[in-house]
């Protein structure tokens, strides 16, 4: 019998899973199970798992002092997936496993009671550091297909007597299989959209250039319609995107079956989440709305009844995209690069001055609106006014367009931002955008005189060169001309006290 073995396992820090060593040590004393090494609640609960599953099998526990280390002991640790680790290590420590078999392995799981293995979250992240240290990842059998895609050699067990079985040689486990490629929920049509040709405009130029929208109009206007039909009119995700968009959601525990899907993701948290619900948080840290929504579309519909705290919080991460998650011991980091689709009514009415349905005039436009900083909204490129639908809009045919023909136009744009190399228009710096957006002489003296006639700050003055070079993009244009200028002033909406003249004063 030995008195001490150790295993490797993860900790998580973000979407980055660091190597953690599980030591374990038969020392002499009062009987029990000691584990420390900063670990939380569910790694404390995991010696009572861990008893009732060896007892299960069969497996007596000797008398002594069991000390469980979990290696570095200043790193935070969180999860029920320390619970496999630590039962195998303590299994080669009192002779149950070959001392050997815990070389070159990464563990990972969670137990039952009756010794059964069960899924924990991040087991795609945890499979991808198994695979870059070379090491053999021992996961729970539901957990097989989501790690099979780090490639490398995957051992997934539905139980501890089965793995037992594996590594003394009596029973070798079949690697398993990769998860399958699922086409995602049915993305719906702008076909399905009557009227509103400056929405879906609008919509096509966000989709292209990755830039934030904002919808106001009064309800049944077909605000939600145009923002639930943003993710079909933007390309697939990429092979780097679709990993780091996977590892994001197989922390959150979100993959079922180890399947992956390149449909982009969209997210529509109710106006009642918390903030952190939508930035994420919480006692594990966990990844929230605006995280899960990365690489995709983060819509949130009736925009002022979000909280305050969270719409503030909002602002860091589109600025960045990223979140900073800040605890006392340590910090968490998650992507958040997100294309946000918002709507709203003009006031808390629901029609707002001038549309037949505000009983009590400006005023209630005015406070509602003004609900939304302005820091918030010099962070949305497009803003636009969508009217209500009437009569002969509704009986109008089908149109012939719809969300084939307004991809296509959107991937070519995406194509050409590709070619020059500077990312997406949304996410330009100021170098390249004064190299691959600086206007003709026309449109810079028009945007001058806008800026200064809508007292534009700094940010909305790029960001609407920005939109601008989108729009040249989708017209095939090398050169962002006066036109389109034009066109990207006329998707910044004027707010409720604002000079409603001031852009065909520059126009």
């Amino acid at each position: 019998m030995q008195t001490c073995a150790n295993v490797t396992t993860v900790a998580f820090a973000g979407l980055e899973a660091r190597p953690v060593d599980v030591q374990v040590q038969l020392a002499g004393g009062q009987p029990g199970i000691v584990i420390v090494g900063l670990g939380d609640k569910a790694i404390t609960e995991s010696r009572e798992r861990v008893r009732a599953a060896f007892a299960s099998i069969g497996l007596a526990i000797p008398a002594g002092r069991l000390i469980v280390n979990l290696a570095p002991a200043d790193l935070p640790k969180e999860g029920t997936h320390y619970d496999l680790p630590i039962a195998m290590a303590m299994m080669a420590a009192i002779g149950a496993l070959p001392v050997d078999a815990l070389d070159n392995i990464v563990a990972f799981g969670e137990l039952g009671l009756d010794g059964a293995l069960a899924p924990a979250p991040g087991a795609l992240p945890a499979a991808m550091a198994a695979h870059g240290m070379n090491a053999a990842f021992v996961c729970p059998d539901a957990c097989g297909a989501e790690a099979a895609w780090a490639g490398g050699e995957v051992i997934a067990a539905p139980s501890l007597l089965a793995l037992v079985n594996h590594f003394r040689g009596g029973a070798a486990l079949k690697p398993p299989e990769r998860g399958d490629f699922i086409a995602g929920a049915s993305v719906p049509d702008l076909r399905d959209v009557r009227g509103q040709e400056q929405g879906k405009r609008a919509l096509e130029i966000a989709a292209a250039g990755a830039h934030n929208i904002l919808f106001v109009g009064p309800p049944g206007a077909g605000k939600s319609m145009l923002a639930q039909r943003l993710p079909g009119l933007m390309p697939p995700l990429f092979s780097e995107e679709l990993l780091e968009v996977s590892m994001l959601h197989s922390v959150a525990g979100l993959l079922q079956r180890g399947q992956l899907t390149r449909t982009r993701p969209f997210r529509a948290p109710h106006h009642s989440a918390s903030m952190a619900a939508l930035v994420g948080g919480g006692l594990r840290a966990k990844p929230g709305e605006i995280s899960l929504a990365h690489q995709g579309v983060l819509f949130l519909d009736e925009l002022p009844e979000f909280s305050q705290q969270a719409l503030d919080a909002l602002r860091q991460p589109l600025e960045t995209g990223q979140v900073l998650i800040a605890r006392a011991n340590h910090h968490v980091t998650y992507p958040a690069r997100i294309l946000l689709a918002a709507a709203m009514n003009p006031c808390r009415c629901g029609g707002g001055p001038g549309a037949g349905m505000c009983r009590r005039g400006p005023r209630c436009a005015t406070e509602y609106q003004a609900r939304l900083s302005g820091p918030l909204l010099d962070r949305i490129d497009i803003q636009l006014d969508v009217p209500p639908v009437t009569a002969a809009d509704l009986a109008l045919p089908p149109p012939i367009e719809g969300t084939a023909e307004a991809a296509a136009r959107v991937l070519r744009a995406r194509d050409a931002q590709a070619a020059r190399g500077a990312g997406l228009n949304a996410t330009l710096d100021l170098d390249a955008l004064e190299r691959v957006a600086a206007p003709d002489a026309s449109g810079a003296a028009l945007l001058s005189k806008a800026a200064e006639s809508l007292s534009l700050s700094a940010r909305a003055y790029h960001r609407t060169l920005k939109v601008a070079r989108t729009i040249a993009d989708l017209d095939g244009a090398e050169a962002v001309k006066r036109i389109h200028v034009a066109e990207a002033l006329s998707l910044k909406r004027q707010w409720a006290g604002a000079d409603q003249a001031g852009f065909a004063k520059v126009s």
